[in-house]
């Protein structure tokens, strides 16, 4: 077995790719990307993951793309430490979490990330340097919602959408626990793992207090990082220089997000 992982230390979608590998004690040769140098964008990266996004899981030869699929195939590759519920309710539950990442939560996390703090770094470069970034964007929605984002900040008209789908969703998983500890229910699945990273970056964006005012979503991401996969998905990657930005940046951005959200 030789598994190779390309991958950026502060991305969701790789976090939530270490985090299955933690969960499984995987062993793995990585392949860090730079994405703001373009890594992702460079000819050779783009035959192995035509949507030059990251991460690319490599499994003797095969690659694997698509974070959510990724980890569902890590499941059924390393079927030890079974990451789905045998039970076909709970296990409904799962996909259920997981298939809504992918359609919207993922999005909006990009949109919150980037008129928040990411804009910053953009900011620094040339017109000339943005406008050739955006242009290697492939999908034309996502490339005007990142345009957007870098000349707009939390003035997008992508942002309260963004900040309310997030509402949504901590609701949704406050409820979700009711029932038990996990989001599927009595056992932590991939639903858990997806969703690790995007807990920890509302954290970092100075968002907390959506989280913090919902109990039982608190302790569930407190659970969360007792896991020894947290230090080896997310922890020792973590990037003091995004940290740093997301800090400042999140908390200049948080009295326009606690009234969008009618935060008292």
């Amino acid at each position: 077995m030789a598994l190779e992982l390309y991958h950026n230390d502060m991305s969701t979608c790789a976090q939530k790719v270490r985090t299955a590998l933690g969960e499984k004690g995987l062993d793995w040769t990585g392949h860090h990307l730079n994405l703001r140098a373009g890594d992702t964008q460079k000819p050779d990266y783009l035959k192995l993951n035509p949507g030059g996004v990251v991460p690319t899981l490599i499994d003797d030869g095969t690659v694997i793309i698509e974070s959510t699929v990724i980890n569902e195939y890590i499941d059924d590759r390393f079927p030890d430490r079974p990451l789905r519920p045998s039970d076909p309710v709970e296990r409904a539950r799962m996909r259920l979490w997981t298939k809504q990442l992918d359609e919207g939560v993922h999005a909006a996390t990009g949109v919150i990330s980037a008129c928040i703090a990411f804009r910053h770094q953009h900011l620094k470069k040339t017109p000339e340097q943005i406008a050739e970034y955006l242009s290697k964007v492939p999908n034309a929605e996502r490339r005007e919602r990142t345009r957007q984002s870098i000349e707009l900040g939390v003035d997008s008209p992508q942002f309260p959408g963004a900040i309310q789908r997030f509402e949504k969703l901590l609701s949704d998983m406050d409820a979700a626990l009711q029932d038990g500890p996990w989001l599927a229910g009595r056992s932590h699945t991939l639903a858990d793992v997806a969703y690790t990273p995007y807990m920890i970056r509302l954290e970092h964006l100075q968002l907390g207090p959506m989280i913090n005012k919902r109990p039982k979503v608190k302790s569930w991401g407190e659970r969360l990082k007792e896991r020894p996969s947290w230090a080896k998905g997310i922890g020792q990657w973590l990037n003091q220089s995004y940290l740093s930005l997301m800090e400042e940046k999140g908390a200049e951005a948080w009295p326009k997000a606690r009234r969008i959200l009618g935060y008292v």
